[in-house]
């Protein structure tokens, strides 16, 4: 008796278990109908449950844009006054005065040292003296000469003591100009080396004078650029010093010997320096810029699949995409040149990419900004904000 109910109970399960199954497999092969991409449904579909658009699926797209790109190169540098010299003088002397003032301005052929002078100008009465005096001799043989009371020797004598009178004068004048030391250039005076009567002997340093108003900029390359380089390209300079701010410079010289140990180009750029707010020596952060080119086209490093060597995007077309073929340029502030396989104002998926394949029904979401962000909308429902909150 126990046996046979415990047949029966076996029984009513299986039965149970096969009626459950039928009951799910008949509700669940009715055939779905898929929505196309913008909500509508073919006539005579029934409606499907969900979010409109059916199963499009939801992706961040980006267009391509147009813009200037630069290319370019960086080094480091160092800043060089436009002309730089070391004030020595020409003979030995006593320093009878100092006409600057450290770290002033002075201006070409300004008085700023000079020398005892009183030998020198002992020195140029004397030669004046022989010159007045050579000048009657000869005055006085050229009237002899017409009366015939000298000889034509005389006479050229005569003249060659004038002409040797007048370069004595003329070297002692020269002497008596080298007392007083004057600035080649207009520039900013450095720190003085000696003090009123010291005694300086020819070529001792006195003080720097540096022309600051342009700077000329020194940096290296690699001899691989020269093919690149070209006389008047922009050069971007930014120094520790001035934080922030970028300058701008002009490429003026290649050096025409590479030097053989580093295989590398030494180059000179100018910037104007009128406001004074960089000095010679100063460290420099080099940016040169190669070539410019507009009208590039570029889109978000994002949109890129990469597959091997090649790189691959998805392109919006008709709310479906296509996965095409790009070549790629240059890569700047996480945007990426596109050479081949755009045009301009084509949408490319920028997220989403790993749902996707070519052929699928899409649909593109805004990117707003993110929350509390200026001018971000609050979202629905959702209270104002309280002033001071």
């Amino acid at each position: 008796m126990a046996a046979s109910k415990k047949i029966l109970v076996t029984l009513v399960s299986v039965l149970a278990l096969g009626a459950l199954g039928s009951y799910a497999y008949y509700a669940n092969r009715a055939p779905l109908v898929p929505q196309p991409a913008g909500g509508q449904r073919p006539p005579g579909a029934p409606a499907a449950s969900g979010p409109p658009g059916g199963f499009a699926i939801p992706v961040e797209t980006a267009k391509v844009a147009l813009e200037t790109l630069q290319e370019d190169v960086s080094a480091v540098g160092s800043l060089r006054s436009n002309e730089s010299v070391v004030i020595r003088p020409e003979i030995s002397g006593r320093i009878s005065a100092i006409r600057f003032t450290e770290g002033g301005r002075v201006s070409k052929s300004a008085a700023l040292v000079e020398l005892d002078s009183s030998t020198q100008t002992a020195e140029v009465q004397q030669a004046r003296a022989n010159l007045a005096l050579a000048q009657t001799n000869f005055e006085r043989t050229q009237e002899l000469q017409k009366s015939k009371f000298v000889s034509a020797n005389a006479g050229d004598q005569a003249l060659n003591g004038l002409k040797v009178a007048q370069a004595n004068l003329a070297l002692a004048e020269a002497r008596l100009a080298k007392t007083q030391i004057l600035a080649p250039f207009d520039a900013t005076i450095g720190l003085r080396q000696v003090s009123v009567g010291d005694y300086v002997k020819e070529g001792q340093d006195l003080v720097t004078l540096e022309d600051m108003s342009s700077l000329k900029l020194d940096f290296r390359r690699p001899e691989n650029y020269f093919g690149k380089l070209k006389l008047g390209q922009l050069v971007e300079i930014k120094t520790d010093a001035v934080p922030g701010h970028a300058f701008r410079a002009k490429l003026i010289a290649v050096d025409p010997l590479i030097d053989q140990a580093g295989r590398s180009l030494s180059l000179r750029a100018i910037l104007d320096n009128t406001q004074g707010k960089l000095r010679p020596g100063m460290f420099a952060n080099v940016r040169l810029i190669l070539s410019e080119r507009t009208g590039a086209m570029t889109i978000p490093e994002e949109a890129l699949v990469p597959q091997g060597a090649d790189q691959f995007a998805f392109k919006v077309v008709e709310g479906k995409v296509q996965r095409v073929q790009v070549r790629i340029g240059l890569r700047r502030n996480a945007k990426v040149e596109v050479t081949a396989g755009l045009q301009p104002d084509d949408e490319v998926v920028i997220a989403g990419q790993l749902k996707i394949r070519d052929g699928a029904a899409v649909k593109s979401i805004a990117v707003g900004p993110p929350p509390g962000a200026a001018g971000a909308e609050p979202a629905p429902g959702a209270a104002p904000a309280k002033p001071g909150a």
